[in-house]
């Protein structure tokens, strides 16, 4: 029954674009369901294929936003307007906007917190890293981090690193089966085996 009232949530919220807080909270949409509906219906400049956004990522202004293919987009927050200009008006009595795009290009990642401010463009092939600000352009195939994001490495030397670590993980045969980043078939026995070979045998309950 409740799977019934899921999917008809699911197919009248993407068919209408109504009823959105409703498909969060009933359906928990993961990132690629998210994505497909705001591809649809959050009203963004453009939107390429294959984009990945987290429910609890937070976009001020969507109209202000172009976003390229294959980009994920985690619970982070971008920023199209200042709304500082209120309080000049008011105190000052100039009338003023202060507005900008954000134009995320292809191949992309943005981490977890992390906030991008207006007029930015992110370059193809870069990831945005876990609670950076982002008030400058990011530079084609580069990680940023900090506050305010710097350069950290390359996307390569990123991808270099990560490889390097890979090689004394015991579960990487499981890996390569996944079909795709996430195999909920394999996920149970990879979290086991990922806690086995970081903690050891012991656990809290």
């Amino acid at each position: 029954m409740f799977g019934w009232i899921r999917s008809a949530i699911t197919y009248y919220v993407n068919s209408t674009g109504r009823g959105s807080p409703l498909y969060k909270k009933v359906c928990n949409p993961n990132a690629c369901e998210w994505g497909l509906y705001l591809k649809r219906w959050g009203k963004f400049h453009s939107v390429g294929n294959h984009v990945h956004i987290s429910s609890g990522c937070n976009i001020t202004d969507p109209t202000m936003v172009r976003i390229g293919s294959y980009v994920g987009l985690s619970d982070c927050t971008l920023i199209g307007h200042d709304a500082v200009v209120a309080l000049i008006e008011v105190r000052y009595g100039k009338h003023l906007d202060s507005v900008g795009y954000i134009d995320i290009h292809d191949n992309c990642f943005i981490g977890h917190g992390a906030i991008v401010m207006p007029r930015v463009t992110i370059g193809p092939d870069s990831i945005v890293a876990a609670g950076a600000v982002v008030t400058k352009d990011v530079p084609p195939g580069t990680v940023v981090g900090g506050n305010p994001a710097k350069v950290i490495c390359t996307t390569e030397e990123l991808v270099n690193r990560i490889e390097a670590r890979c090689v004394a993980y015991p579960w990487m045969d499981l890996v390569r089966q996944r079909n795709g980043a996430f195999d909920p078939a394999l996920e149970p026995t990879l979290v086991a085996a990922r806690r086995q070979y970081f903690f050891g045998e012991g656990n809290n309950g």
